[in-house]
C-alpha cells in the first residue's frame, strides 16, 4: 500500500472517530487492554504522519523521541539550518532502523511544512514568543497540535488560540508533563486534597526558582545558518547577542530566551506553567471563569532597571532573578509564587488538618506519612483523569487523536493558569497591585496593566485573529 493511501487512511479514520466516540457505549479504556496509542504504534494504517515545527535541544528530547513510536515524521522546519540538519540526520537514523522508506522534507519557514496537506499532526517546540502563530496555522490546516509549555507570550494570546481551537474542533495537547509523569506524585497530591488529607486549603506556595543575570553581553555576527530576522518574529528587530558562558553561553537566542521579557516569561513562565498549573487544578481554580481576584506583587528584584514595565537596558537578561507574588483566589485561598522556599522548588500546601509539599523528586508531610497505614481509595487518580492514567503525556495526545476526547493538559486549564503567571509578571515589572476579573479576563484597575495584557507585533507576524 502507498504512503497516500496509508495517510487516506488515517484521514477517514480521524473523520469518523468522533461520532464513534460520542456513540460508544463506554470510554475506549474499558473496552480494550491495549491503549489506541500503542494499537497506532504498532499498525502502520494507524501511524500519525508528524511534522514538527521547531528542532532545537527541547524537540530531541520528550516530543520527538516519544512521538516517533506513534507516528512518522515526514517533515521538519527550524529557523537555524544547523538544528535542522541534525534533526534530519537523526530522525533518518531512526527511520533506517525500522526500516521505513518514507521521505522527509526540510524547511526554513513553517507556512511551507503546513502546506505539504498530508500531515496529522503538527509538534510545535520553538521559543514561546513563536508558540501561538503556528499553533493557530497549525488548526486551520486540520492539524492536531502538540506545543510545548508555556502556550502563550501574553493572556491575549491565549484567548486568541481559543477561539481558533473551538472553531476547528482539533485535539490540542499542552506539554506540561507534571500531569502525567514525574512518579504521578503532583496527581497523588492532587486526590490527596480531593480525599480531604489536610481539610480545605487555605495557603499554597509554589517554589518556581528565579532567572539568571547575565551581565553586559556584547553584539556579534549572526551565526551562519541562523535566518535572525525570521526568529525575532513577532517581536522588534535587535541586534544579536552572545558571549561564552555556561552550557548555552549567554545570549538572546535558543536555550537562553527564556531569560529575556521580549521573548519568553522567565521562571515564572517557565516553571510557572507546571506548578501554578497543579495548584490551580488543586483548588479548582482553572475552569470557566475562575482564576485569581488579585495579584500583588511583595518582592521583586530585576537584573535591569524598569520604567513604565519596560526594562531600560538591552544589553543583558531582563527577567526577575528574585521575586514574592501573592495571588488571591475568590475561594479564599492564598497562593504565593515564589523564587526561594525553605521547601525548594515544588508546592507546599496548607489546609485547616495539615500540610504537605510535593516536587518532582518526592512528597513530604504528615499526610504523606499517614498515607502508608490509609491509601487513598481505590480509582482515585483515575477519577482526576475520567481515565486510566497513561504510561506518557504523549501517549494520552495519541489516545486523544484517536478518541477526539480533550487531552489531559488541555487549551482551556492551560490558559487560566497562563492568565495568573502572566499577571505576576505584569505585577512585578509595573511593581503595582493588579485586580482581576476572571469571569472577563482582564485587569480593572490599572490602565498599564491592561494594556500589557497584549503586546503589538511586528509587521508580518501578525497573529490574525480577533478576539
Amino acid at each position: 500500500m502507498s504512503q497516500n493511501s496509508l495517510h487516506t487512511s488515517r484521514r477517514d479514520f480521524l473523520k469518523t472517530s468522533t461520532v464513534a466516540a460520542a456513540g460508544a457505549a463506554m470510554p475506549y479504556w474499558f473496552s480494550t487492554k491495549r491503549s489506541l496509542a500503542e494499537e497506532a504504534a504498532r499498525s502502520p494504517n494507524e501511524r500519525l504522519m508528524i511534522g514538527c515545527i521547531g528542532t532545537g535541544s527541547r524537540w530531541g528530547q520528550d516530543p520527538y523521541s516519544r512521538m516517533k513510536d506513534f507516528g512518522d515524521v515526514v517533515a521538519l522546519c527550524d529557523v537555524d539550518a544547523n538544528h535542522l540538519g541534525q534533526a534530519k540526520e537523526r530522525v533518518q537514523k531512526d527511520r533506517n532502523a525500522k526500516g521505513a522508506d518514507y521521505e522527509i522534507s526540510t524547511h526554513e519557514d513553517y507556512r511551507d511544512l503546513l502546506d505539504r496537506g498530508d500531515l496529522d499532526v503538527a509538534i510545535i517546540v520553538t521559543p514561546d514568543h513563536w508558540h501561538t502563530k503556528p499553533c493557530i496555522d497549525a488548526l486551520r490546516a486540520g492539524l492536531d497540535v502538540y506545543c510545548e509549555k508555556p502556550l502563550t507570550l501574553t493572556i491575549h494570546e491565549g484567548k486568541q488560540i481559543i477561539k481558533v481551537l473551538e472553531e476547528t474542533n482539533r485535539v490540542f495537547q499542552v506539554g506540561t508533563q507534571q500531569r502525567t509523569e514525574m512518579g504521578q506524585r503532583f496527581l497523588n497530591a492532587i486526590a490527596m486534597i480531593r480525599d480531604g488529607r489536610i481539610g480545605d486549603v487555605k495557603k499554597v506556595t509554589c517554589d518556581i526558582g528565579g532567572s539568571t543575570d547575565s551581565g553586559p553581553i556584547p553584539v556579534v555576527d549572526v551565526p551562519e545558518g541562523l535566518n535572525w530576522e525570521m526568529w525575532l518574529g513577532q517581536t522588534p528587530l535587535v541586534d544579536y547577542r552572545f558571549k561564552e558562558a555556561g552550557r548555552w553561553g549567554n545570549t538572546r537566542c535558543h536555550y537562553e530566551f527564556r531569560w529575556w521579557y521580549e521573548y519568553s516569561g522567565g521562571k515564572m513562565t517557565d516553571w510557572g506553567a507546571h506548578h501554578v498549573d497543579i495548584a490551580q487544578w488543586a483548588i479548582e481554580q482553572n475552569g470557566p471563569g475562575q482564576g485569581p481576584t488579585s495579584v500583588e506583587p511583595i518582592l521583586v528584584e530585576h537584573p535591569v532597571p524598569f520604567e513604565n514595565g519596560m526594562p531600560t537596558m538591552d544589553d543583558r537578561y531582563n527577567a526577575a532573578t528574585k521575586f514574592d507574588v501573592k495571588v488571591m483566589f475568590p475561594n479564599g485561598v492564598e497562593m504565593h509564587i515564589v523564587s526561594h522556599s525553605s521547601d525548594g522548588n515544588g508546592i507546599l500546601f496548607e489546609g485547616t488538618k495539615g500540610r504537605f509539599h510535593v516536587s518532582r523528586g518526592r512528597m513530604k508531610g504528615g499526610p504523606v506519612e499517614e498515607l502508608e497505614s490509609n491509601p487513598l481509595p481505590e480509582g482515585a487518580l483515575e477519577a482526576l483523569y475520567g481515565g486510566p492514567v497513561p504510561k506518557t503525556h504523549q501517549e494520552n495526545f495519541v489516545n486523544c487523536i484517536k478518541t477526539r476526547e480533550k487531552p489531559i493538559s488541555d487549551v482551556w486549564t492551560h490558559h487560566k493558569t497562563m492568565c495568573t503567571c502572566h499577571l505576576a509578571n505584569i505585577a512585578i515589572r509595573l511593581n503595582e497591585t493588579l485586580e482581576w476579573d476572571p469571569e472577563k479576563e482582564e485587569v480593572t484597575n490599572s490602565a498599564a496593566g491592561k494594556s500589557m495584557q497584549a503586546r503589538e507585533q511586528r509587521q508580518g507576524y501578525e497573529i490574525d485573529v480577533t478576539v
